[in-house]
């Protein structure tokens, strides 16, 4: 009960912070914690009052509990899965979002679980339009080399296997590239109009039918 009262003291005494500070009159200091006790507070524990999501409270307590039993730090979504909780995607995610993070979290992440941002040259390449479009192009292509036309069922889905198509499309199971390419040409031709010259060209090149 103690601790539930001084989270929410702590919690007044922040959003009267916050009314004074936009210039705001604070309607009453009455039941707020003073600074100082929530310095001391700080000192034992940053996390004991954290202002942020509950959702990542839990997380980071599942992920320590899960070190603390001998295991080790998930990183991959769908390394750890515990409670519902995919802790893999979690740290991840942290990782990938640090500079949105509080500097407490920083620092809770830093000394108790041993996670750090991730490096420029871990972070995803953002795919560009023009590489979205070459990769469908490709794979557009394949399956006319091998059926003889660009009739695409709506539901096909192409594979492929090119070096360029693994880094822009997420990998079936054997490895493959997947492309759904029936339904990229069924949005290619409700944008037909829209299409640069060259784009269409290609596309007519296998029998495009528009």
């Amino acid at each position: 009960m103690w601790a539930k009262n001084a989270r929410a003291a702590a919690r007044r005494a922040r959003e009267n912070e916050e009314l004074r500070a936009v210039g705001l009159t604070v309607p009453s200091a009455a039941g707020a914690m003073a600074e100082a006790r929530q310095d001391e507070l700080d000192a034992i524990d940053p996390g004991w009052c954290p202002a942020w999501y509950t959702g990542w409270q839990r997380c980071y307590r599942l992920v320590q509990d899960h070190i603390q039993a001998g295991g080790t730090l998930p990183t991959d979504a769908g390394d750890v899965l515990v409670q519902g909780e995919d802790l893999g995607r979690w740290v991840s995610t942290q990782r990938f979002g640090w500079e949105q993070l509080l500097p407490v979290q920083q620092w809770i992440l830093e000394n108790t679980l041993e996670i750090t941002p991730a490096e420029e040259d871990e972070r995803p390449v953002k795919r560009t339009q023009d590489t979205m479009w070459a990769t469908n192009l490709t794979a557009a292509r394949q399956f006319h080399a091998r059926e003889g036309h660009l009739r695409v069922p709506r539901k096909h889905v192409e594979q492929l296997e090119t070096e360029d198509a693994l880094s822009d499309r997420q990998c079936g199971a054997d490895g493959a590239a997947v492309v759904k390419l029936g339904t990229w040409l069924d949005n290619v031709r409700k944008r037909a109009a829209k299409l640069p010259e060259q784009r269409r060209a290609d596309l007519n090149a296998l029998g495009m039918r528009w």
